[in-house]
């Protein structure tokens, strides 16, 4: 999974980005200080790999990971190529999903590149740019879907209806993810790249001084904005998580509790993320190695096993499945066997976060 951390210059991207990842980005108070995107891999924190370690005391460990891309901050008519918009929209269009950070702090001592603090405008800004880029790409799609037409294919009158539709919709100054669509029109856009059309998460990033305090004003503009569209928000402190990254794991826990926060700001991103991509972990457990493998919701038993290896697919006999609770509730597989947990399942089975599996396969 690879998420793009964007916003306008200045608004404490890079600082994010080096907490999360710990990458050492150069982060400074003036704009594009992000040239090149900056890319970082994290491990995806999961207690149950941990758990499950302890029992198999395997030699190896393999945690899910997600990778950060520090794409260069955006400016009014990046659509154009103004700045370095060509390169950020080139490198937005390879992610999978974006991290808007939004200011939401006051700091005299913090240049904003439009002079003043409002989240909205910022927003905004970066969205209109989005929705100029995918504009001329429909532009195109539109021209070669009439050409279709006018060679009698008539199968293409609904797609031209939809995309004309979907332009509309743009040019109003909403992104596509906002558009209501039916399962056949997003099937339409299967081959159309559009960035508005990226699941988002709203970053609010606010003073250290203000994390604690709860929602303001700024925090509460974003929420609305998002709402519009059925994007996530969470509240962050880029300086707060820049602390966090250099402390130990113990004076982490504590220095979250003196917080009052039960989880990083890293931690929230990753699961907000996953929800958003309609992510799932299942976990493979022996004495060579304990690890978890990221799949889509909805994925059966042979894809699932096909992540591990084409061969596993391709021979797919059958699943050997418990639930990580019954097993953690056994204590052993064992005991799991001899209490009828461990089932064995078939090519239509949907695997389910945290399942355990072991696949039985012969090619």
């Amino acid at each position: 999974m690879k998420l793009g951390i964007v916003g306008l210059p200045n608004v404490g991207k890079s600082t994010l980005f080096n907490a999360i990842t710990q990458a050492g980005a150069e982060s400074a108070n003036y704009p594009f200080c992000t040239i090149e995107p900056n890319v970082g891999t994290v491990l995806v924190p999961d207690h149950r790999i941990d758990e499950l370690a302890k029992m198999y005391d395997p030699d190896k460990i393999t945690y899910a990971v997600i990778e950060f891309v520090d794409i260069a901050g955006l400016v009014k008519g990046a659509s154009k190529g103004e700045g370095l918009g060509n390169k950020f929209l080139s490198n937005i269009r390879e992610v999978d999903a974006i991290v808007h950070v939004v200011r939401a702090f006051e700091d005299t001592n913090i240049v904003h590149v439009e002079g003043s603090i409002d989240p909205l405008r910022d927003i905004e800004t970066i969205n209109l740019e989005l929705i100029l880029s995918d504009m001329e790409i429909l532009d195109r799609r539109i021209d070669k879907t009439k050409k279709a037409l006018k060679g009698g294919d008539k199968k293409y009158q609904a797609h031209l209806e939809f995309y004309e539709r979907l332009h509309a919709f743009l040019e109003s100054g909403k992104s596509a993810r906002a558009m209501e669509m039916t399962e056949d029109e997003k099937e339409m856009l299967s081959d159309v790249s559009l960035l508005t059309l990226k699941p988002v998460i709203y970053a609010a990033n606010v003073a250290e001084d203000d994390y604690a305090a709860g929602e303001n004003e700024f925090i509460k503009t974003i929420r609305d904005f998002a709402e519009t569209e059925k994007s996530e928000v969470m509240v962050i402190s880029a300086k707060i998580e820049e602390e966090i990254a250099s402390l130990a794991k113990d004076e982490k826990e504590m220095f979250l509790e003196e917080l009052g926060a039960s989880e990083s700001g890293l931690d929230k991103l990753i699961k907000a993320s996953y929800r958003l991509l309609g992510l799932i972990s299942y976990l493979t457990a022996g004495k060579p190695e304990v690890r978890a493998w990221t799949i889509e919701q909805g994925t059966k038993a042979p894809q699932a096993a096909g992540k591990i290896h084409t061969d596993f697919e391709r021979g797919f006999i059958r699943a050997e499945v418990v639930a990580y609770d019954d097993l953690m509730e056994c204590g052993s597989m064992q005991a799991a066997k001899e209490k009828g947990l461990v089932r064995s399942e078939g090519k239509e089975y949907v695997v389910k976060d945290g399942d355990i599996v072991l696949f039985r396969f012969n090619v």
